[in-house]
């Protein structure tokens, strides 16, 4: 069975995977559009994100703590876990009631995966030169959260001050540039 949360995870897993498995080994101490963050950094709080999600679907405690999950074999268990978080997800029970810990709608929380999944994704692309296209589906999910959520993401740090248009994200930018300028992300970065 599938909820619309795994449909989206679905969508976006592969592309996300994809950059994931195009990382090299000596790309992982550069910078990426996450001022505080490397290659490295950010893959291993990518990494983290998948596994503590599907912790959050089956209504568990996730682990924050730490951990570097880059060792022998990553890219693949990274594929193997993001086949994981669709299938936590597919779960119907994974939507029902309230988030414990969060207080939020499971299926807020289960956008906030997507959201990370997609733009940390977008992240590691921009960082290592890879191309990156959201899922078709994604922007406008990212939208209608900022939207809903965008403010108390920003207060609590989850997302920067929004990046002003036209430099960021001009009237003609797809649907991801003005998603990523909204949530801080300057489309055009590079590691130059």
């Amino acid at each position: 069975m599938a909820t619309k949360t795994s449909e989206l995870l679905s969508e976006a897993a592969p592309r996300a995977v994809a950059v994931v498995r195009a990382l090299h080994d000596d790309q992982l101490d550069l910078p990426t559009p996450c001022a505080d963050y490397s290659v490295r950094d950010l893959m291993n709080h990518l990494y983290q994100v998948v596994v503590n999600f599907q912790e959050l679907a089956a209504k568990r405690p996730a682990n924050w703590d730490k951990t570097d999950y880059l060792t022998d074999g990553w890219r693949d268990r990274f594929a193997a876990e993001t086949e994981r978080l669709i299938g936590a997800w597919a779960d119907p029970a994974a939507l029902e009631g309230v988030s414990p810990g969060m207080g939020l709608p499971p299926e807020t929380v289960g956008e906030m995966g997507l959201i990370d999944l997609t733009v940390h994704a977008w992240d590691l692309a921009r960082a290592t030169g890879q191309p990156f296209d959201a899922a078709p589906d994604v922007p406008a999910v990212l939208h209608a959260f900022m939207d809903r959520m965008g403010d108390t993401g920003q207060q609590m740090g989850a997302f920067a001050a929004p990046v002003a248009a036209p430099v960021a994200a001009p009237p003609d930018a797809s649907p991801l540039d003005r998603a990523l300028a909204r949530m801080g992300r300057h489309p055009a970065w590079s590691p130059r």
